[in-house]
C-alpha cells in the first residue's frame, strides 16, 4: 500500500516503524490543501493530523481507499464526501489521557501554588537577596478539601477526578448547561460552577458547549476559583475571561488551547499580562509516549482495515 503523512511535524520526530511495516511510507512535514492532490495522487492511505480534506479534493484521489485521521477529531475531514467516494475514514481516541491529565495537574500546580513565580523571581535572583531560608512572597493553596468540578465526564474528565480525589479533592460533576434532567451523581451545570474552587474542562466543542463559559457564568464564580481548559479553546469566551481575571471575579486561569491556533497576535489572552494566567501551546496531549501510541493505533486502523475489520471507524 502507498501511505502518505501530510503533516508529519505533528508527530514531533517519534520514529515511524509500525507505520513502515504496513506498506511504503511517503512523508511531508506540513501540506498546504492546495497541494494534496499532487502529493496524494498515488495514495491507498492518507494520514492527517489537522490538513484538510475537502469534498473536491477527494474527488480528485480516485484510488484513496482510507484516511487515517492522527487524532480524535475528524473535523477537517469532509465525512458525507468521503462516505459518498467510498473512503474508510478512522480516528484515535484516548491515547492522550495520560498526557492531557499530568498537563492539568501541572498547570494546576503552577496556579495554586504560584510555582511559575517563584521559579521567575529565583532566576532574577531574589532568593539571594532573602533575609531567611526562604520565600513567601506569594499565597501557597493545596488542591485537598477543594471542590474541584469536572465539565465533560467521559474518559478524560474521569481520568482527572481519579487523580483530584488522590489528592483529597471534593468531586462535582456538572451536568450538561439546560439539561432538563440531572442524572445521578451530577449536578447542575450552574449550581456546580457556583460551588467550585477549581473547574477543569474536558467537554468536547459542539454548538452547545461554544462560549459555555462567557460574562454571565464568570459573574457566579468563586473569587477563589481557578478554570483550566484542555479541552478547546472557543468553549470559553477568551475576552470574558480577561474581563473577569481583571474584576478578579476569579483568581486564576490556565488555557492550553485558544479558539484559533497557532495563536493570533490579537487574542485578548495574549495581551493580558498578569501572573494569574497561564498559556500553554496546546501541549496536553503531546508527551513521547502519548505520541508513539498514536502512531502505533493508526498502524492499527491500517491493519485492521487490510483484514476488513472496523477498528476505530468514523464511517
Amino acid at each position: 500500500m502507498n501511505i502518505v503523512i501530510l503533516d508529519t511535524q505533528t508527530l514531533a520526530n517519534t520514529p515511524l516503524e509500525p507505520l513502515e511495516r504496513c506498506g511504503h511510507l511517503t512523508t511531508y512535514n506540513n501540506t498546504q490543501e492546495q497541494d494534496v492532490v499532487t502529493r496524494c495522487r498515488d495514495a491507498d492511505v492518507v494520514i492527517s493530523n489537522k490538513v484538510v480534506l475537502s469534498a473536491n479534493t477527494l474527488s480528485q484521489l480516485p484510488k484513496l481507499k482510507l484516511i487515517c485521521v492522527a487524532a480524535t477529531g475528524t473535523n477537517n475531514i469532509d465525512l458525507v464526501a468521503a462516505k459518498e467516494l467510498n473512503i474508510a475514514v478512522t480516528n484515535v481516541a484516548g491515547y492522550s489521557t495520560p498526557s492531557v491529565v499530568q498537563h492539568t495537574f501541572t498547570l494546576l500546580g503552577n496556579l495554586l501554588g504560584n510555582v511559575h513565580r517563584y521559579v521567575q523571581d529565583c532566576h532574577q535572583g531574589l532568593w539571594q537577596k532573602s533575609d531567611m531560608f526562604c520565600r513567601l512572597d506569594y499565597p501557597i493553596n493545596e488542591i485537598a478539601g477543594k471542590r474541584f468540578v469536572i465539565v465533560g465526564y467521559g474518559a478524560l474528565g474521569q481520568a482527572v477526578a481519579k487523580v483530584a480525589q488522590a489528592f483529597g479533592a471534593q468531586i462535582l460533576i456538572a451536568e450538561q448547561r439546560g439539561s432538563k434532567t440531572v442524572r445521578a451523581g451530577r449536578v447542575p451545570f450552574e449550581q456546580a460552577i457556583k460551588q467550585a474552587d477549581i473547574i477543569s474542562i474536558h467537554c468536547p466543542l459542539t454548538k452547545q458547549t461554544r462560549n459555555l463559559f462567557d460574562e454571565k457564568e464568570f459573574a457566579t464564580l468563586k473569587p477563589n476559583c481557578v478554570l483550566l481548559n484542555t479541552a478547546r479553546g472557543g468553549i470559553v469566551n477568551e475576552a470574558a475571561l480577561v474581563k473577569a481575571l481583571t474584576k478578579h471575579q476569579l483568581a486564576g486561569a490556565a488555557v492550553d488551547v485558544l479558539s484559533q491556533e497557532p495563536a493570533q497576535s490579537d487574542n485578548p489572552l495574549l495581551s493580558y499580562r498578569a501572573s494569574n494566567l497561564i498559556i500553554t501551546p496546546h501541549i496536553a496531549w503531546a508527551s513521547k509516549e502519548s505520541i508513539a501510541r498514536l502512531v502505533q493505533s493508526i498502524a492499527d486502523n491500517i491493519q485492521s482495515f487490510n483484514r476488513g475489520e472496523q477498528l476505530n471507524r468514523v464511517n
